[in-house]
């Protein structure tokens, strides 16, 4: 009699979807921390900048903004990206909005002194986005918990 009461409860639990977990933002993921490497996307910069800034957005989207510290550093072609936005509102839109959502772009002093660039001309850049080595960078997030994406 007691096996039958519990088959029956199991089947009504079972059939109202409540022994069942039902995976869904934000409890879907646990807090990530990610490090996104930018270093351009030969042959064609400004398709690949549009993924690689759309996978950002994904991302905080999926795991929600307080749940999510993304860095994306930028170098060699990588901050082509900057010099585009320049020019193209599109670009420079998705960079603030990702900005808003708590994104810091991260740019190589090497690559700035390697191609001349003064940092002034790129797009939303502050001195305090400058890092020493883009790759020395990538490795120091990477000791402190980032992931590593290469899209």
């Amino acid at each position: 009699m007691k096996a039958t009461i519990l088959a029956i409860v199991m089947t009504v639990v079972m059939g109202l979807g409540l022994g069942t977990v039902q995976a869904g933002p934000p409890e879907h993921y646990q807090d990530q921390k990610v490090v996104f490497h930018n270093n351009g996307g030969y042959p064609d910069n400004t398709t690949y900048f549009k993924k690689l800034l759309l996978n950002i957005h994904n991302s905080v989207e999926a795991v929600g903004k307080d749940h999510i510290q993304v860095r994306v550093v930028n170098h060699g072609p990588g901050l082509d990206l900057f010099i585009t936005a320049n020019t193209d509102p599109d670009m420079a839109a998705r960079i603030d909005a990702l900005k808003a959502q708590g994104v810091e772009f991260l740019i190589c002093a090497n690559t700035l002194k390697e191609r001349k660039i003064d940092w002034h001309t790129l797009y939303g850049v502050k001195e305090s986005d400058i890092v020493p080595s883009g790759v020395a960078e990538l490795v120091r997030l990477q000791q402190m918990g980032f992931f590593y994406i290469h899209i």
